[in-house]
């Protein structure tokens, strides 16, 4: 038996992209006779409703997929995480960071950005891969720093280190490891480790998400070492497009399945259309698709929606 999981943030609807990924999910752990289970990331309050989370699990349900409740939130998490924080500072693994998102911006721009080439043989460096500038500041730094009055984030001390991995779907890839934040400025404890966290005490054996997320996977992987966590399974499955073949968002029109269903296009409908581009055939209960299911199937190209999805016309 395979345990899964699902963990959206609850920030709005979940749009076919998120639906397929979920599904996959299911997939993935129904095919070794196991279950998947969902995880609210509600770390940041500020976006996060309480409304968008019911109509999540809502969706999920009417798209055919159970999972077991009550199911767990982020946000009710925070002492576990900072023990793990109070356990890597005690080890001298951490130190504090005030740069903003625009200065590391700013400082990542400078050196030449990877080859085409290499951004598409793995996972490679992390988005916006911190470039150490607060790593090692001196006395008069830090107390220049300190008396900005700015909140410094927490960054974990991580060496550059390379981390190959093998993906369900990608194959076998390898990335960099930069200083993960831990925590943010405001408190609030970092996805990084969070779903570390959570994924070892759920004791999740198999990750299913989107492509994009693939760069932070190293730094995942280094915590879970670090921590003395196990490493579940990896499957970062590509993303849904829209008929423009840009990233599936709300400006493609009919992308919810409320919106689908004013088109006339049922739940089941879609849940047809979504097993077809893992692989697998339409009209075939869940149970049966799961027994037939195989990564091997899955597409390594990105999907994209049927153009009737998005103008209603068949």
């Amino acid at each position: 038996m395979t345990i899964g999981r699902f963990a959206p943030s609850p920030t709005g609807t979940l749009h076919v992209g998120n639906l397929r990924t979920a599904l996959l999910a299911w997939l993935g752990a129904h095919s070794k006779r196991g279950e998947m289970l969902v995880r609210v990331e509600d770390l940041d309050r500020h976006t996060s409703g309480p409304e968008h989370e019911r109509s999540q699990l809502v969706d999920l349900r009417r798209l055919g997929l159970d999972f077991p409740e009550p199911v767990i939130r982020q946000s009710e998490r925070f002492a576990l995480y900072e023990e793990a924080i109070a356990d890597l500072a005690s080890r001298g693994l951490t130190y504090d960071c005030w740069c903003s998102r625009r200065e590391i911006r700013e400082a990542v721009a400078a050196p030449n950005e990877r080859s085409a080439d290499e951004r598409s043989s793995g996972a490679g460096a992390p988005e916006l891969a911190y470039p150490g500038t607060c790593r090692n500041l001196s006395r008069a730094q830090r107390r220049d720093r300190e008396e900005s009055g700015r909140r410094p984030a927490l960054r974990l001390r991580a060496d550059g280190e390379a981390i190959t991995f093998h993906d369900l779907v990608r194959g076998e890839t390898t990335g960099t490891v930069d200083d993960v934040v831990l925590r943010r400025n405001d408190g609030v404890p970092a996805y990084n480790l969070a779903v570390v966290i959570d994924d070892a005490a759920q004791r999740v054996e198999q990750v299913v998400r989107g492509d994009d997320i693939a760069s932070s996977t190293p730094r995942q992987i280094h915590l879970q070492r670090l921590l003395g966590l196990p490493t579940p399974e990896y499957a970062h499955v590509p993303l849904v497009l829209g008929g423009d073949g840009e990233r599936l968002a709300k400006r493609h029109g009919a992308v919810t399945l409320d919106d689908l269903a004013t088109l006339g296009i049922a739940p089941a409908v879609v849940r047809d259309e979504l097993l077809c581009s893992v692989g697998l055939s339409a009209g075939v209960d869940l149970d049966a698709s799961a027994r037939a299911f195989d990564w091997r199937l899955v597409p390594r190209s990105r999907w994209t929606i049927p153009d009737h999805w998005q103008t209603g016309k068949p």
